[in-house]
């Protein structure tokens, strides 16, 4: 084994340990965590660490099991030995690992909706959502957005509260701060990159326009980051790594069409963007890197039911949207995230379903499994491989 700076590492077969046992990887972004059983002879003194090497030589240290290996390339598979050490040397080499793929974790999170509920699925498989934890209350339109490693659960039903969780543990909601205001009804949705979270619009009093945000590795109160055009509540907002679109809602002359964007490194009003097909409220959005889709709506007075219908855009340009393909179902009240090509949504009004499209394609959606409780309308989504993370 090489030690990396052009000579071998020693071993001394009287005196050094013998090798691990029970060597098995775990996939993560980018790494892999390798556990192993440290042996019970240890030679002629104590260990004093490990070393894990994969296959083609990429590896890393430590005093105990398990060793987490970076550095590696997503969809290779790997494997991987490991070695004991002591004042001695290095035992022989362990057994090898099975293949170990590294991948992004694409997990995405549905949050309450007349619920304190969460719940969580693998983006990548289809299934049946299960139970991550709780929301400090039952609340209905959250604004979500998160990173790769944390979520945030932003203002509410008449609350200004902002909650977090860790995507990839399971658990209830801890506070992170406060809002600018309290928010009475539906904003217009939550959306981020990988550092910054926007959300804003809603109706409290009279229809609220402005938008603020959290850096998402840290806690702390919103900051006020800019203007809608018009202040309208139950629209949606999608992103890319640098720009966030926000999607319709309810404005004092009634649903909207409205497409309009922020940059999210630079704090400011929105400009406008295009227009939808048609005017939505309580829609749902998500995105990959390039796109964002847009679906559902309430009922305008006098118009037909729930839409059906899903909307795209190009989010690094400017334009209207166009046709992307239909839901089973007309919906309303629903959430929808996103992991690197698969987005999905709940179907809010209708029942639990989530269903799911190929974002870089057009075409209808396919049935994913369902949330664990009925009546979940009014929630929001959010995922660790949503488009503003690519």
């Amino acid at each position: 084994m090489s030690n990396g700076k052009g000579g071998f590492i020693g071993q001394d077969g009287l005196n050094a340990p013998d090798p691990a046992t029970g060597v098995a990887g775990t996939a993560g972004d980018a790494s892999v965590s390798v556990a192993f059983t440290a042996p019970s002879d240890v030679g002629a003194s104590a260990i004093t660490g490990f070393r894990v090497q994969s296959d083609d030589g990429i590896g890393a240290s430590g005093t105990s099991s398990p060793v987490n290996v970076t550095g590696l390339t997503n969809g290779t598979s790997y494997t991987f030995n490991v070695w004991a050490i002591n004042a001695f040397g290095y035992s022989s080499p362990s057994d090898a690992t099975s293949g170990v793929t590294p991948a992004v974790f694409q997990r995405g999170v549905f949050v309450g909706g007349n619920s304190n509920v969460m719940d969580y699925v693998d983006i990548t498989t289809t299934g049946n959502a299960t139970d991550f934890g709780d929301l400090v209350t039952s609340d209905r339109f959250n604004m979500c957005f998160g990173s790769a490693t944390r979520g945030v659960i932003a203002a509410g039903d008449n609350t200004n509260r902002i909650q977090y969780i860790t995507i990839a543990t399971t658990g209830n909601t801890t506070d992170f701060g406060d809002a600018t205001r309290t928010y009475a009804s539906s904003g217009d949705g939550g959306s981020s990159n990988s550092t910054r979270g926007l959300f804003g619009g809603g109706y409290s009093g009279g229809f609220i326009n402005n938008v603020e945000y959290v850096t998402i590795a840290s806690v702390g109160n919103g900051t006020d980051f800019g203007d809608l055009s018009s202040g309208r509540y139950g629209g949606s907002a999608l992103a890319s790594s640098s720009r966030t679109v926000f999607v319709g809602g309810e404005a004092s002359g009634g649903f909207s069409n409205i497409l309009e964007y922020f940059t999210i490194a630079s704090a400011g009003n929105a400009t406008d963007f295009g227009d939808l097909i048609q005017v939505r409220r309580s829609s749902a959005s998500l995105s990959s890197s390039t796109r964002g889709v847009v679906g559902g709506s309430s009922s305008p007075p006098g118009s037909a039911p729930h839409l059906a219908n899903l909307d795209y855009i190009t989010i690094a340009s400017t334009g209207n949207a166009l046709d992307f393909g239909d839901a089973s179902v007309g919906f309303s009240g629903g959430s929808a995230t996103s992991g690197l090509t698969r987005g999905l949504f709940f179907l809010g009004n209708t029942d639990y379903t989530i269903e799911y499209i190929t974002i870089a394609s057009t075409g209808n959606t396919t049935d994913f499994g369902d949330l664990s409780t009925d009546g979940r309308s009014q929630g929001a989504a959010l995922s660790s491989a949503h488009g503003g993370l690519q």
